[in-house]
Parts: C-alpha cells; structure tokens; sequence
C-alpha cells in the first residue's frame, strides 16, 4: 500500500457546546485546507451557511474557501465512497484531504471503525487521527456526567482545549490548570492545543499522521508520542471517579513476532479485550522482515490491516505500542504479547502452554 496516495482522513469530534462550530469556521479559511471536503452529520450544526457559494446537487455544496461540505445522509460508508466516486468520475472538485466531523453526543469508535474495516475505504482513504475539542470552562463537568466524552478526550491524536479566554482571576487559573491536568491524565500520547493563544491552526492540527506527503517520510514519534508515558512511568488517574478507569500506557519488545503469532495476537487482543481497548497503534518487529516494521493501529474490536513501511524510522528495530484502555492492566497485555514472541526465541512448546494459560 502506498501511503502516499491515499486521502488523508480527519475525524472531528468533541461534547456539545465544546466550539467545533467556531474552530472548524476558522480552519476551513487556511489555504491548508483549500482542497478539502467535510463530511457532518446534521447540516444545521456546523454553522458555516455564510461561507457557502453554491449547490451542486442536494447534498455536496462547494464553499467559499473552496472546500466541498457534505452531509451524511445515512451509512457513512456509502457516503464517503459516493464522495470517492464523484471525485474520480470528476463530478465534484477533487479534494485532497477529508475532515469528518462527529455530532456532539457521538462515540467516535463506529466513525474510526469504518475506516480501518472498509476494503473500499482502505484502499482510498488513510486515518490520519482524531481531533477532539474539548471547553475549558464546562469541559470537567462534561467529563463528569458523560461517558462519550471521556472516549472522545481517550481517542485522540490532538485536543483543542477552547473558550480558556473567558477564565479570569486566580480561580480561573486554577480551573485551567486543573482541566489541563486532567486532559493530560485521560490522554498523555495526544498533543495538547489552545484557541485563545491561536494554536489551534491547521499547521498543527492536520500534521498528526504517520506518514508526512510533504515530506515523503514516517513521524513515528510525532504520531505515538510515547515519550509521554515513559516520562512519566508511575501515571496515575485519580482526578475522577471515571478517569480511574481509563490508563494509558506503552509496550516495547526487542524480539521479534512472527506474522501467525501476530494474527493470533490481535484476534485474542480483540475477543478477550475488544470492548475496553479504546485506541491502540505502533510499530511492530516481525521475524519474516525484521528491518523493516508494521504500523498497525486499532480501535476496539477493529485493526487496521498492517502497513509495510520501507525501514525503520529512527533505527532502532524494536516493537513500540501505544495502548489506552479501560479497566486493563498492562501486565495482561503485555504478557499476552510476550508469549509470542517467546515462541521466535524460547520455543513453540513453551509459547503453547503460555498462551493457553492466558486464554483460561
């Protein structure tokens, strides 16, 4: 598969009333985002009619900045492969990056499963990450009262964090402080940004995924991130009640899998801990082609179908995983890891009654 050609894929989420409206306004007037094409659920929601020049047809509008709006009209698959379609048979503007934003009370799982399971979508379009929005003034009390929006701050490769404009005093510090921390708690890997200080740019926010077109190479670090977790290897989660139950935390492993051992890996991955394994990506070292790695990402029950990449980015031929998980210690997963690839050193004997003591 080549990365390279394939349409770079954004998805937008973050609770209602967190400022999606005004960030993606402001963001659909960099010339970054020229070519565009935004996919929303409910039309009324996004407020950006000022911005629209003309109708194409009664559901792809063309907007003032040149981007193409659309509105999900039932199964998001067949609305995105329309949209491939009309681009190739050049009935709509080419686009060269989709921004799919979620409705506010959205779990962004079945929008991330969609894109790792498709075959269509697979060969067309590349998950490029996730950007939640998250308001810092009602953003802990959000946090609080609504499951959806702890898997939206969970799941994310970067978080907006609005609206601080409006804290004042030394009791707005501490609110900004505190809803930082507890961002940084929920989600170490995600790379944190700010409206009031314009951080939030299109430069910053559309620059998150593995492979970099502009470049041509693979950002491991920039798209993990897991310096985070190794920074900080005693992580804690007591800020709430609900956050106790969500950790992060990453995998490295020196020795190689194999790719039946991998397969089987990802299937007990998925029966034993598909509901509780929020987000999962990485690069792994497998024994058929050790010098060079799979990036492999996953989100509950679905992972992507590896990718191949040409060597290892920064040299250093190890397995590296992001995992963040509720309710999993890390010991299960890297355990079940580990008996794989104990089968490449230690024998098929011993990696046989290893895993079947983890699958009892």
């Amino acid at each position: 598969m080549n990365l390279s050609s394939l349409v770079p894929t954004v998805v937008l989420t973050g609770f209602l009333g967190a400022g999606k409206t005004s960030l993606l306004n402001t963001l659909l007037k960099d010339p970054m985002l020229a070519n565009a094409c935004v996919v929303i659920n409910e039309f009324g929601e996004i407020g950006i009619d000022h911005l629209l020049v003309e109708k194409s047809d009664d559901n792809i509008v063309e907007l003032a900045a040149g981007c193409l709006c659309c509105t999900i009209r039932g199964d998001l698959i067949n609305t995105l492969a329309d949209l491939i379609a009309r681009r190739d048979a050049g009935t709509i503007k080419a686009f060269d990056r989709i921004i799919i934003e979620t409705t506010g009370l959205a779990d962004p799982a079945p929008v991330l499963h969609a894109l790792m399971r498709d075959e269509l979508l697979l060969r067309r379009l590349r998950l490029e990450g996730v950007i939640t929005v998250v308001d810092g003034v009602n953003g802990w009390a959000t946090l609080d009262a609504h499951p959806e929006a702890l898997k939206q701050v969970a799941v994310a490769d970067r978080i907006v964090l609005t609206k601080l404009d409006l804290l004042s005093g030394l009791e707005g510090e501490d609110k900004m402080f505190a809803i930082i921390g507890r961002l940084r708690q929920l989600n170490p890997t995600a790379r944190l940004l700010t409206t009031h200080r314009g951080e939030a740019s299109a430069e910053r926010l559309f620059t998150m995924g593995l492979f970099d077109a502009t470049t041509k190479t693979a950002n491991v670090q920039a798209w993990m991130n897991d310096e985070a977790l190794l920074r900080d290897g005693h992580h804690h989660h007591d800020v709430s009640r609900h956050d106790a139950h969500i950790r992060s935390f990453a995998l490295r492993e020196v020795n190689a899998i194999s790719p039946q051992g991998l397969e089987l890996f990802f299937e007990l991955l998925a029966n034993f801990h598909g509901a509780n394994l929020l987000r999962m990506k990485g690069l792994i070292k497998t024994s058929d082609d050790p010098t060079r790695p799979l990036a492999v990402h996953g989100v509950q029950h679905v992972f992507h179908p590896p990718v191949r990449l040409a060597s290892w980015p920064d040299g250093v031929e190890e397995t590296r995983l992001v995992f963040i998980v509720k309710d999993i210690a890390k010991a299960e997963i890297e355990n079940l890891f580990k008996a794989f690839t104990e089968q490449i050193s230690g024998g098929a004997a011993a990696f046989t009654d290893k895993t079947l003591s983890l699958q009892r």
